[in-house]
């Protein structure tokens, strides 16, 4: 047993860039009682409120054992009666984002990426703690998505001239298109052990689940920790451990 388990959010808890289905916001109801749940993603905090916070239906006391670090764990939040407490934040500076979105200038014609005739959102989004890239748009369908870049190699390719560029800042690949930039020692690691900081606990009472524990996954950063980290390969399996947890 653990007194907390962290989620990635995409590919994860949910879909990448869709909300969390009635079975898992029953299995994370029924998490909730019985110990502290961490999310921590690449997205920004509407992405949290989309995918996740619109869908679950919990009182304020379950509520209290639930905490979300946006932007890879840049930032963090908790709730205290139903209302919404800042932990922390780390915003890049303007220069920061400048000095990425020159990067990204400089690597995607280097890799070979040219922005698609059709896409979907922003293709590069500045979420104030990070940077991300989304080769299709933000929104783009899951299908689409999926296909794109299943073996990792295009991104890993733009993610070889970014780091070029700007070895200074921490650069992921996550979801099925995404790439995330962010300042410099802030990756899951660092949201990891803000949590240790924060609520107390320690690494060896705490649970890692995500998608993107492979080479160069924006979840990779989380074994630097210590913690213990189950990789999951979708959703489905991600209610199966949910309920081994559970059960246990």
């Amino acid at each position: 047993m653990r007194e907390v388990i962290i989620f990635d959010l995409d590919g994860t808890l949910a879909p990448s860039k869709s909300h969390i289905d009635a079975e898992m916001e029953a299995l994370l109801e029924k998490l909730l009682d019985k110990m502290k749940v961490v999310v921590i993603s690449g997205g920004r905090w509407r992405q949290f409120k989309e995918q996740l916070l619109n869908y679950l239906k919990l009182p304020s006391e379950k509520l209290n054992s639930l905490f979300l670090q946006p932007t890879g764990g840049s930032s963090m939040y908790r709730f205290d009666n139903g209302e919404v407490r800042e932990m922390y934040a780390d915003i890049l500076s303007r220069d920061e984002r400048n000095k990425i979105m020159e990067a990204f200038n400089y690597a995607l014609p280097k890799a070979g990426y040219v922005t698609p005739q059709i896409h979907f959102g922003e293709i590069i989004e500045d979420r104030q703690s990070e940077i991300t890239f989304s080769a299709l748009g933000q929104k783009a369908p899951l299908d689409q998505k999926e296909r794109w870049d299943p073996d990792h190699k295009k991104r890993l390719e733009i993610v070889k001239y970014l780091k070029e560029k700007i070895p200074e800042f921490e650069v992921h690949i996550g979801g099925t298109t995404s790439i995330d930039v962010l300042k410099k020692g802030e990756d899951k690691a660092f949201g990891i052990n803000k949590v240790v900081e924060r609520l107390g606990i320690s690494i060896q009472n705490m649970l890692f689940i995500g998608d993107a524990l492979y080479p160069g996954g924006n979840d990779e950063p989380a074994k630097k920790t210590g913690i213990e980290c189950i990789e999951v390969k979708n959703v489905e399996e991600t209610k199966r451990m949910i309920r081994e947890i559970i059960a246990s």
